[in-house]
């Protein structure tokens, strides 16, 4: 609860009894290793901020392999913004990649949230323009660089990915099959 605190205080200033104020609308839970919080079909009805541990976004591709594209540790959030907006089916899975301890929040209670502490308008519009800015460098790097250029870059950028997240889910977030992100990794400690 205080890292959640500490977080929100990066970006707007809130007194301790606001911050009980604020999360009073989360719901704090426990996730395992593996369990799914979301499957594709269904109404996105939550966000999810990770307390502890990682939780990925990923769907299932034509040829049936699960495909991650997003990646949510320690005070970052993840959901499938478009469908929680509009309250869909969404086109995506979120499960829990280790133990995780996660804060929920509702659309509803969202707003509710939002209408009690304007300030969080200001904190969610950060968070979005930081995970949008994120989403398009992504892109950039998936036309402009090389596979194995990608891989060097994101193992720079986030080596406790590298550390914590299994290789199989490394791969499939770099768009590769786990035995080519082998080879890379040969490659370059040779």
């Amino acid at each position: 609860m205080d890292n959640f605190k500490a977080h929100l205080n990066k970006f707007i200033t809130v007194t301790d009894e606001e911050y009980a104020s604020i999360f009073s609308f989360f719901q704090e839970i426990e996730v395992k290793k593996k369990q799914n919080l979301m499957l594709h079909g269904e109404i996105c009805r939550s966000m999810y901020f990770v307390s502890v541990g990682c939780l990925r976004k990923f769907f299932v591709n034509k040829k049936g392999t699960e495909q991650t594209t997003e990646f949510a540790i320690e005070n970052w959030w993840i959901t499938d913004t478009f469908a929680f907006e509009r309250q869909i089916k969404s086109d995506f899975c979120i499960q829990a990649v280790e133990h995780s301890t996660i804060f929920v929040i509702t659309l509803a209670q969202q707003e509710l949230l939002l209408q009690k502490h304007p300030a969080m308008e200001r904190y969610f519009r950060m968070i979005y323009q930081r995970a949008s800015a994120a989403s398009e460098k992504r892109i950039r790097y998936l036309y402009e660089m090389s596979r194995e250029e990608f891989y060097v870059h994101f193992s720079t950028l986030y080596p406790w990915f590298i550390q914590r997240i299994p290789q199989y889910l490394i791969a499939s977030y770099l768009n590769l099959t786990p035995e080519y992100l082998s080879e890379i990794r040969a490659k370059l400690r040779s």
